[in-house]
């Protein structure tokens, strides 16, 4: 067990020593190794889903050996991750959503919150925005680029894919936020002073760098708890958007481009618990206009 662990430790060591382990080179690395050690890490009680991002992170490892000529195929690109399990939506309430706004409005980064329910992207996405890529007076938001999730200094990417770069147009109570919170910024700059770190980005720290994910999460907990709202993932703000919007009649394509989904079944197998009562309106709306039968 431990061989194996070590030699994938290895791996995000400098490859070109030729080795990723002292029994295994590098160009010996089969998708048979790479399947045995993502075994292992289940057998040692890692979710499925931690497992998935090891598999990530070694598939970009042994890419840019690919690339380096170091290795003729990337041996993690050939192995499937294991199957995560579909997490359920569970989205806030109309009500809990208005308590959530306006308990909000006090906090460092009550705008951040209220522009991820009204715009249902993604942490990354909201944590890497611009200011230059916001125009409050036209009420529109461009997704250019994202934070991703790697330790140590942060980094920043485009998105993946072309439905991943959008535009947004945002709801007014959005905008109302992010009018206060860009003067509240201004206010932290002047209070920096020479320590405030200028990055451009909308959403940051009261020096100017960039927000860490975790960080931003346990704030989020911490405001739910003392608005007296059940515990929720952030990424449930992003859910509850979509709910919201197709709930009320939005049309699923609108929702798919909005949240930046690859396609449009994936949008509406993720919230198919909105289906029911939207079904039932589409019955009652027949019986509307055909009317009973006599």
């Amino acid at each position: 067990m431990e061989r194996k662990a070590t030699y994938t430790r290895d791996l995000a060591s400098p490859i070109e020593r030729g080795k990723c382990h002292p029994g295994v080179r590098l160009s010996k690395l089969s998708p048979r190794h790479v399947e045995s050690f993502l075994n292992d890490k289940l057998a040692e009680g890692l979710s499925p889903r931690t497992v998935q991002q090891i598999r990530a992170i070694l598939r970009a490892a042994l890419a840019q050996a690919e690339k380096w000529a170091l290795i003729s195929r990337n041996p993690a690109a050939l192995v499937d991750g294991p199957r995560v399990p579909k997490g359920e939506v569970i989205p806030f309430t109309i009500e809990q959503a208005r308590v959530l706004v306006a308990g909000a409005r006090d906090d460092q980064l009550g705008a951040l919150f209220v522009t991820a329910l009204y715009t249902g992207l993604r942490q990354g996405e909201l944590l890497g925005l611009r200011w230059s890529d916001v125009r409050l007076d036209t009420r529109q938001l461009s997704v250019r680029q994202a934070k991703e999730h790697r330790p140590g200094r942060p980094s920043f990417a485009e998105p993946k894919s072309e439905r991943s770069r959008r535009t947004i147009a945002l709801a007014e109570v959005a905008v109302a936020a992010m009018r206060a919170h860009r003067l509240r910024q201004m206010q932290e700059r002047f209070a920096a002073g020479p320590d405030w770190e200028e990055t451009g980005l909308v959403f940051t720290t009261r020096r100017g760098t960039p927000l860490d994910a975790s960080n931003v999460t346990h704030r989020f907990q911490r405001l739910l708890g003392r608005l007296g709202l059940p515990k929720r993932r952030f990424h449930d703000l992003r859910h509850t958007c979509a709910s919201f919007l197709l709930s009320q009649g939005v049309h699923a394509r609108v929702v798919m481009e909005m949240l930046g989904h690859s396609n449009i079944s994936l949008t509406l197998n993720t919230y198919s618990h909105v289906a029911p009562p939207l079904q039932q309106e589409a019955a009652a709306s027949i019986d509307a206009m055909l009317g009973s039968p006599s």
